[in-house]
């Protein structure tokens, strides 16, 4: 991994940690997907609406590690305001980027491309992917209703 990489995933990780957006829970949300990783105990639950065909007021709580809870701040911050197509293309090139470098690209950002170094962790990856994971499951099965 390169040293860039490196540097890009530590700073991405560190500050989502420290200030992760939409942090909150909100339990009068419409839906409500449960995160949680049995191997360390991360646990996160996802809460949102969807209004005019559109993810919104998508939030975060819980707890995990640094990994989890940065990647998690990532997800809710780019999946509000978009349909359930294009939140489930944009987290299977989060995974595809996590998990083998394929569909890197600019138009994803630096967030993203950070996470790439993931697989450089394997005891990590499921840290990383742990709410997209959920999230494509539930999007997934209600992409056609």
């Amino acid at each position: 991994m390169n040293e860039r990489l490196k540097g890009l995933y530590k700073t991405i990780i560190l500050e989502h940690n420290k200030e992760p957006f939409f942090f909150e829970k909100n339990e009068k949300a419409t839906y409500g997907l449960k995160a949680y990783n049995q191997i360390c105990g991360d646990r996160f639950e996802l809460y949102f609406d969807v209004k005019n065909g559109l993810i919104s007021d998508l939030t975060f709580h819980g707890f995990g590690c640094a990994i989890s809870k940065a990647s998690t701040s990532v997800l809710v911050k780019n999946l509000r305001g978009k349909d359930f197509m294009e939140a489930l293309l944009f987290c299977r090139s989060f995974l595809s980027v996590a998990k083998n470098d394929e569909g890197l690209d600019e138009k994803l950002g630096e967030e993203l491309e950070a996470f790439s170094a993931a697989k450089e962790f394997p005891g990590r990856l499921k840290c990383a992917t742990l709410a997209w994971d959920e999230m494509i499951i539930f999007l997934e099965k209600n992409i056609t209703k």
